[in-house]
């Protein structure tokens, strides 16, 4: 049995994954953890989004080690470094002027929340107006900011507060898939007695990764940018868990042509689980105050050294981009055919952020379970925990993500038994 009395003594309630996996992890290497018993497990996981490149990367390994034992800066806050320059270099060359897109490039803080709360206030100070629009089922945060535009109704009850000066729009799909999904809300902006106040900001995901892997169709998203557009309504995108690369390209929205005013990332940005988040800014809309929105560690040059080398190594070409298609386009394909096997069970997300919605609730948390009996950690997605989600490292082998999916499939045909439709 693994030694965990220290952790049920001493830490907190709120802690949850170790409750669904109740080992200790002790080394990683691509897509495999292992825990301290020598127990390997296939990761379907990837750290929530986190570990896009794998654990443990060689090529980002070494020049982490290299900047640390070189006695070269960790911390700076806002500071100039070396590793900060060339990071934003990179990033220039290998993704913004690729893709013709011209931001201002902010450091709100560590994580997606610092990331989502700087947009949200910006987006404010900018238009001077005080509502923001989000979605049925959309997931931005945990922080206040964040969580007033988040649909989770556990997560928000957290909040202990009201949360205010939002209003939450059905997603694509979330009515019929027929009607206009915003002729209601065009039409209340354009009559001046609706007394519906024009909000500053929207704020979408383009696959909701924690909502149900729900993913609006590319011309639902152009939709809403010539909505934004027209009222003078900023659009913000959250690519926190479905950017860098994790539905098949760079940004999650280019598939769709839109073009954000405001972009949120973070997650995967080092490429090494090294906490660091973005916020990319139209840049006549980069009108803060220096010192306005800051934090203690917005600088971490250990996280600008391993991005910096992710994005040479993965990025310099579309190599790595069209390796990432194709295991997504796998991971369909073999999610599909477990799907085919149980009546209604659905398959939803992009890219390698994927997965299959039972319609018993129950089913994809059990799956869950008897999954990681047999050497898998995969999670679900959804509000009920609907939806068993798979999101493996997008280096992960074509041998590996058929490994996995068959695990998948067993493990639905012992929880669920055998269902094939005729």
């Amino acid at each position: 049995m693994p030694q965990t009395t220290i952790f049920d003594e001493l830490e907190s309630q709120v802690r949850s994954y170790c409750r669904n996996w109740p080992v200790v992890l002790a080394t990683a290497a691509g897509s495999v953890v292992t825990d301290e018993n020598g127990t390997e497990y296939l990761d379907f996981f990837a750290g929530a989004g986190v570990m896009n490149y794998g654990h443990n990367h060689p090529d980002l390994t070494e020049p982490l080690i290299d900047y640390l034992r070189s006695g070269a800066i960790v911390h700076s806050l806002d500071m100039h470094t070396a590793a900060k320059r060339e990071f934003l270099e990179s990033f220039r060359e290998y993704v913004l002027t690729p893709r013709d897109l011209d931001y201002r490039v902010m450091f709100p803080g560590p994580t997606g929340t610092n990331s989502v709360e700087s947009a949200l206030k910006l987006a404010r100070k900018v238009t001077g107006r005080q509502h923001i629009l989000s979605f049925t089922n959309a997931f931005h945060g945990m922080t206040l900011g964040s969580l007033s535009v988040t649909g989770n109704a556990m997560k928000r009850q957290g909040a202990g507060v009201p949360l205010t000066n939002t209003s939450t729009m059905p997603y694509d799909q979330y009515l019929s898939g027929v009607a206009d999904d915003f002729q209601w809300l065009e039409r209340v902006l354009a009559d001046s007695g609706s007394g519906v106040d024009l909000p500053a900001a929207i704020i979408v995901e383009t696959v909701q990764g924690e909502g149900g892997l729900n993913a609006a169709r590319p011309e639902w998203l152009r939709a809403l940018q010539d909505l934004c557009r027209r009222y003078d309504i900023l659009l913000i995108v959250d690519d926190v868990q479905a950017g860098v690369g994790r539905t098949g390209t760079y940004f999650s929205f280019e598939e769709s042509g839109i073009v954000p005013d405001i972009v949120c990332l973070s997650k995967a940005l080092s490429g090494y689980g090294l906490p660091m988040a973005l916020t990319l800014i139209r840049p006549d809309l980069d009108q803060w105050e220096p010192g306005e929105h800051n934090g203690t560690f917005r600088g971490h040059n250990p996280a600008f050294v391993t991005g910096a080398a992710a994005l040479k190594r993965f990025w310099a070409d579309d190599t790595f981009q069209n390796e990432v298609q194709a295991r997504a386009a796998e991971l369909r394909e073999g999610l599909e055919k477990i799907a085919s096997g149980y009546p209604d069970a659905v398959v939803k997300g992009r890219g390698l952020l994927a997965g299959i919605e039972f319609p018993d609730k129950a089913a994809a948390t059990r799956i869950a379970a008897e999954s990681f009996r047999r050497g898998l950690l995969v999670e679900t997605s959804g509000p009920d925990s609907e939806v068993l989600k798979a999101m493996p490292p997008l280096t992960i082998t074509s041998q590996e993500l058929q490994r996995g999916l068959g695990i998948i499939a067993d493990a639905a045909a012992e929880v669920l038994g055998d269902q094939t439709v005729a």
